[in-house]
C-alpha cells in the first residue's frame, strides 16, 4: 500500500511540474490578439509602403531594360523561383506590383486574412528572387514575419473577418473561429491550480490570447537575430571598444537628419554603443519576461531602431523591427491602453470609425456569402464532406507540425552562423528555398567605416565627357551630401554589392545598363563608360581624413560584349 502511494505521490508531483512547466512556456509564447491585429495592419502597410519605394526603380531593378536583365540572372543564379521573372516587360512587373498592393490592402484591413497573408509572403519572395543584389536585413526580415504570421490568427480582431464570423454566428455562443486558449500570463499562473480554462466573452475587450508554436515562432524571430547579431558583433574591435557608432556616423552615405550633426557629441555615441551591445545580449528578456516588463524591454528596443530611423538611412528596416516588436506587448498592456483610450481618448471618433468599419466589413461579408448550392446526389455530399474531413485531418500538421519544424531550422541556421552548430544538408535545402537563412551580420562584426561613393565618367560621340551615372559634370572629388547622389538606400545597397567580390560580372551589368539608358534618354549617345568607387575615411573624433583612394570597378565599351569583365 505504501509502494503505491509512493508511485501515486511521484505521478502527482510529476504532473504538476509538467503542467508548471506548460503553463511558465505558454506565458512566455501568448500573444494577444489586439497585438495580432496590429502586427497585421503594420505588416500591410509596411508592403504598401515597400512596393511604392521599389516601384520608383521598377524598370532599373527588376526588367530586361535595368541593371539585371533576365539572361543575366538565369545565368549567375542556378535557381530562380520567381513570378516576376516570367516576363521583363515594365507592364507585366508593374501589374505583379499593383496585385501585391491590393492583397497587401486585404491585409490591412483583414479581409481572407489567412489567405492575403499567404499571398503576400509569397509575392514578397518572389520580387526579392527578382533581383538578390538590391536585398537588405530589412528584407529578409518581413518576409520572416510574413512567415509566421500565416500560422496565426491576424483576423480576430479589428478585421473584416472578424466582423463578417460575429454576424454569423449565435449571439449567445459567445464563440469566435480564432480564439485560442487563454494563455497570457495571468491566466497561465493561474492554470498551475486550475488547468482548466475559463472561456473568453467573444465580444470583450481582451479576448482570448494566442499561445501556439506559430505564436513562440514569430517572438523567438525577433529573438534570434539580435542574438545572432550581438554574436557577431563580439568578434569587432571596435564595438567592444565603444567606437563603433562614432565610425557610422562619419560614413556620409549611411547618415542624414540628426546623423549629420551628431558626430559632434563624442561621449553620447560611445555610450549609444555600449547601450546597444547590452541591448543585443539582453534581447533573451524579450522571452523570459513577460507582461510590463516585458513591453518595457521591447520599448528599449523600440526607442533605439526610431533613433536608427532618424539618424541612418537605412531603408525599412527600422520600422519593419518596430512592427516585429508589437507582438511582444501582451495581455495587461493592451488592456491597460484600451482603460486609457475609454478615460481620456476621443471615444465618439473611435466609435464613429468602429462603426463605419463595421458597415464596409459587414457589407464585404455579405458579397462573399452565396446560397450554399443544393446537392445533386447523396455521392456529392458524401464527397464533399470527405474533403472537409480532410481538410480538418490536416490543420495540425499546418498549425503544429510545420511550424515546429521551422522554428528547428530557424535555431540551428542562426547556431551555425555563428559557429555554434549546423543544419543538415535537407534542412539547408529547405531554409535556401523560402528565404530563411539566418545571418544577421548588420554592421557585423566590424561596422562602416569609410564614407564611399560612385563616378562613371563617360565618353560621348562627340569627344566630351559626362557622368552617365548622376547626369552631372566629371568630378571625383568628395560631393558635399554624399547621401544625396544615391537615387535610394536600395541603390546604394546595389552598389555596394556590386564593388564586393564576387561579383564582376555585375560591374558589366551596370556600365550596360547605364550606356543604353543614358542612350534611350539623350540625343547625344556615349560610347564608352568607366565606373569607379571612391572612399574616404576620416577619425571618428576629429574628422581628419585617415586615407582616401580610387578604384575603377569596369571600363567598358558600349557597343562591346554584354560581359566585358570576366
Amino acid at each position: 500500500m505504501a509502494r503505491s502511494l509512493s508511485v501515486a505521490a511521484v505521478r502527482s508531483g510529476f504532473s504538476a511540474v509538467v503542467r508548471r512547466l506548460s503553463a511558465a512556456v505558454a506565458a512566455r509564447s501568448s500573444v494577444d490578439p489586439r497585438a495580432l491585429a496590429a502586427f497585421r495592419i503594420g505588416l500591410g502597410a509596411l508592403l504598401i509602403t515597400d512596393l511604392l519605394r521599389r516601384s520608383r526603380s521598377l524598370s532599373a531593378f527588376y526588367t530586361d531594360y535595368g541593371v539585371l536583365p533576365r539572361r543575366a540572372l538565369f545565368a549567375d543564379y542556378s535557381e530562380v523561383y520567381s513570378l516576376h521573372a516570367l516576363s521583363g516587360e515594365p507592364w507585366a512587373v508593374a501589374s505583379l506590383f499593383a496585385v501585391a498592393g491590393v492583397v497587401a490592402l486585404a491585409l490591412v484591413v483583414g479581409y481572407r486574412t489567412r489567405l492575403a497573408t499567404v499571398v503576400s509572403w509569397l509575392l514578397l519572395l518572389s520580387l526579392q528572387a527578382r533581383n538578390p543584389m538590391v536585398l537588405n536585413a530589412g528584407d529578409a526580415l518581413l518576409a520572416m514575419l510574413l512567415f509566421w504570421g500565416t500560422f496565426l490568427p491576424l483576423g480576430a480582431r479589428w478585421s473584416v473577418d472578424a466582423i463578417g464570423r460575429s454576424d454569423a454566428e449565435d449571439p449567445g455562443s459567445g464563440a469566435t473561429a480564432d480564439a485560442e486558449v487563454d494563455m497570457t500570463p495571468d491566466a497561465a499562473d493561474a492554470a498551475v491550480d486550475d488547468p482548466t480554462p475559463e472561456p473568453a466573452s467573444a465580444g470583450g475587450s481582451r479576448g482570448a490570447a494566442v499561445a501556439t508554436v506559430a505564436s513562440l515562432g514569430v517572438l523567438l524571430q525577433m529573438l534570434v537575430m539580435y542574438v545572432t547579431n550581438g554574436v557577431h558583433k563580439l568578434e569587432g574591435d571596435l564595438w567592444m571598444g565603444g567606437e563603433a557608432v562614432a565610425y557610422v556616423m562619419r560614413a556620409d552615405h549611411f547618415t542624414y537628419l540628426l546623423g549629420d550633426h551628431i558626430t559632434a557629441f563624442p561621449g553620447l555615441l560611445r555610450a549609444a554603443t555600449y547601450v546597444w551591445v547590452v541591448l543585443l545580449f539582453a534581447s533573451p528578456l524579450l522571452i523570459l519576461l513577460t507582461g510590463f516588463l516585458r513591453a518595457a524591454v521591447a520599448s528599449l528596443f523600440i526607442g533605439t531602431h526610431l533613433g536608427m530611423a532618424v539618424t541612418m538611412r537605412i531603408d525599412l528596416f527600422p520600422v519593419i523591427a518596430v512592427v516585429g516588436f508589437v507582438p511582444f506587448y501582451q495581455t495587461p498592456v493592451w488592456d491597460a491602453a484600451e482603460r486609457a483610450v475609454d478615460r481620456f481618448g476621443p471615444s465618439t471618433a473611435l466609435d464613429r470609425c468602429r462603426v463605419r468599419l463595421e458597415s464596409v466589413g459587414r457589407t464585404l461579408s455579405s458579397l462573399d456569402a452565396s446560397p450554399p448550392r443544393p446537392t445533386r446526389s447523396d455521392r456529392l455530399a458524401s464527397l464533399s464532406r470527405g474533403v472537409r474531413a480532410g481538410v480538418e485531418r490536416g490543420r495540425p500538421l499546418f498549425s503544429t507540425v510545420i511550424p515546429v519544424f521551422f522554428v528547428v531550422l530557424i535555431v540551428l541556421s542562426s547556431a551555425q552562423s555563428v559557429g555554434y552548430g549546423e543544419v543538415p544538408d535537407r534542412g539547408e535545402e529547405v531554409l535556401e528555398t523560402v528565404e530563411m537563412d539566418q545571418h544577421w551580420r548588420m554592421f557585423a562584426p566590424e561596422p562602416v567605416r569609410t564614407t564611399r561613393w560612385f563616378a562613371a565618367p563617360g565618353v560621348l560621340e562627340n569627344g566630351s565627357e559626362r557622368d552617365v551615372l548622376h547626369d552631372g559634370e566629371v568630378s571625383m572629388d568628395r560631393p558635399p551630401d554624399i547621401d544625396a547622389t544615391y537615387p535610394s538606400a536600395r541603390w546604394r545597397k546595389y552598389l555596394s554589392n556590386v564593388y564586393s567580390g564576387g561579383n564582376e560580372k555585375h560591374r558589366s551589368y551596370l556600365a550596360h545598363y547605364l550606356c543604353a539608358e543614358w542612350n534611350r534618354t539623350h540625343a547625344t549617345g556615349v560610347e564608352n563608360v568607366t565606373v569607379y568607387q571612391l572612399y574616404e575615411r576620416t577619425d571618428p573624433y576629429n574628422g581628419s581624413v585617415q586615407a582616401a583612394n580610387e578604384f575603377e570597378m569596369v571600363e567598358y565599351d558600349c557597343s562591346g560584349e554584354f560581359v566585358q569583365n570576366e
